[in-house]
């Protein structure tokens, strides 16, 4: 079987350094080049010591040099659409991991892949546990009337609330057909003490070193409340979504959000 052939796009960030680690591991994949904004070098380590593969902050460049069939994007927003873009234009297939896009992203990434039937993947979150709090939300959103979101993230994360923050309460939402019921506050002695609220779901952030990425769902009625968590104490946590996603995004034509339908959820 043909390895499929992988970019990495940030290859030097934490994500960027796990995800090599990640197609090292696996003998289906091959780090076939990696890209980042300041290079000095024109090859870079693989994490594994077991060898070196084409690095340049050329995203176009390496596209051609290298004829890889996946990118892999974990950098930040205004990084992300210019690399599907040219990602796209030389039929290479985008899996992204980048929070902050807007709609219009997406939408755009949509009918990119669509006019080249080419297969593309883009997801809030790649940890398995994480897409399944997700699922588990969904399910317990229709019996419950009220629900708020604590997520927490280490200190240098760029954007608040999360992108898997959003993602969740837009799903319970869909889930139950209707907005949640708020429970106003009549009177709020710090602004914003509340958080942020998605159609009656109230969305708060904490930012500390120490942590990593977790997430807590609370749904609450008259006498009870049920609590949905999940916690990523590694970035190695998010490698086997990253790895589904690369494998599955070759057997795709258009442009698929979440990793839940390539889970069968």
């Amino acid at each position: 079987m043909e390895q499929i052939k992988v970019v990495v796009h940030g290859a030097s960030g934490r994500m960027g350094r796990e995800i090599l680690g990640a197609l090292c591991r696996d003998a289906q994949l091959e780090p076939a080049g990696a890209v980042e904004k300041k290079v000095s070098e024109d090859y870079l380590s693989l994490p594994d010591g077991s060898g070196l593969t084409p690095f340049s902050s050329d995203l176009e460049a390496i596209l051609i040099r290298c004829r890889p069939h996946v990118l892999v994007d974990f950098t930040v927003a205004e990084a992300t659409m210019p690399a599907v873009r040219l990602a796209v234009k030389h039929s290479v297939r985008p899996v992204v991991g980048t929070t902050g896009l807007f709609a219009d992203d997406l939408a755009e990434m949509e009918r990119l892949c669509q006019e080249k039937e080419l297969g593309g993947v883009i997801a809030p979150n790649f940890s398995l546990g994480a897409v399944l709090m997700i699922h588990l939300a969904k399910v317990a959103a229709r019996f419950f009337d009220y629900a708020e979101i604590i997520e927490l993230h280490h200190e240098q994360k760029a954007d608040a609330p999360s992108g898997t923050a959003i993602s969740t309460a837009r799903e319970m939402v869909a889930a139950r057909e209707k907005p949640f019921m708020y429970a106003p506050t009549e009177k709020e002695t710090l602004a914003g003490t509340r958080g942020g609220q998605i159609d009656g779901v109230t969305l708060h952030s904490v930012r500390l070193p120490g942590l990593l990425a977790h997430q807590e769902v609370i749904l609450g009625a008259v006498g009870q409340t049920l609590r949905i968590r999940h916690d990523s104490i590694s970035r190695e946590s998010f490698m086997p979504g990253v790895v589904l996603a690369i494998k599955e995004v070759m057997k795709l034509k258009q442009l698929v959000v979440g990793l839940d339908s390539l889970l069968g959820l």
